[in-house]
């Protein structure tokens, strides 16, 4: 599928104190190419990034979980987590992309203190 139109949305929240933020919401129909989403700070990693289409869960883990996942190397899966204390940095994107109809949110719930400031972009287009 060739993806048209392409573009990247961004969201930030700074500073994260615990708590939800949808830092993308986007609205379809449309296409999802990748995703990127950094945290500056935090002890325990207990931040989890979700990425959430038509209504549906693709993605749900924190940054703990893809370390001790082994999610830090390139893998076919989609997810690497980039560690550059005291930056972090989960990617998202698979082989190929994926539509969405309605509606495609890319959020974090922060579960740890000192989380100074949180970067998503999403990068979409059109079929």
């Amino acid at each position: 599928m060739a993806v048209t139109k392409p573009e990247r949305t961004q969201g930030l929240k700074a500073p994260a104190p615990q708590g939800t933020y949808k830092l993308v919401t986007l609205k379809g129909p449309g296409v999802f190419v990748g995703a990127h989403v950094s945290k500056q700070g935090g002890e325990t990693d207990l931040t989890f990034v979700s990425l959430d289409i038509d209504g549906r869960n693709v993605v749900n883990l924190s940054y703990a979980a893809a370390r001790n996942a082994g999610f830090t190397q390139a893998n076919p899966y989609g997810l690497v987590l980039l560690q550059t204390r005291p930056i972090d940095n989960l990617t998202i994107g698979f082989p190929e992309p994926l539509a969405y109809a309605k509606e495609l949110v890319l959020s974090v719930l922060v579960k740890e203190d000192g989380v100074v400031q949180i970067l998503g972009n999403v990068v979409h287009g059109s079929a």
